[in-house]
């Protein structure tokens, strides 16, 4: 996420990768998937990511870490609205596991805590 670019977040997908997450459920176009990491890069301009812990093997890795960043740009939710700003701060929590294969992700599931996100938003109370 520190890298602030779509294209190289991409650059990590094969052509026919496919993304699970807690708001966005599975995502199988690649053009949809650089568009939610697109919302995020886009959204949270000073965004970073500390990892706590990362492991890899048998053609397998995952990560735990958190997530950082203030919400200072539009940002597209699933549902196809876009929400305004809120420049709200947010940390939360996340973990990925993705399964590679010839140095390409081709199945990444990424774990968060929605209702946080949400609450840290200022969407839900």
């Amino acid at each position: 996420m520190e890298a602030h670019s779509v294209d190289l977040v991409m650059s990590m997908y094969s052509d026919d990768a496919v993304l699970s997450t807690p708001d966005a459920g599975e995502i199988k176009d690649r053009n949809q998937i650089a568009a939610y990491w697109g919302q995020f890069i886009e959204g949270f301009p000073d965004a970073s990511y500390r990892y706590l812990s990362k492991i890899e093997a048998g053609g397998k890795a995952v990560d735990e870490g958190w997530f950082e960043g203030t919400n200072t740009e539009p940002v597209k939710l699933p549902s196809g609205e876009t929400m305004p700003p809120t420049g709200k701060h947010i940390k939360m929590r996340s973990c990925d596991v993705a399964t590679v294969e010839d140095g390409k992700v081709v199945e990444h599931h990424l774990y968060f805590d929605e209702l946080d996100f949400q609450r840290q938003m200022g969407l839900i109370t």
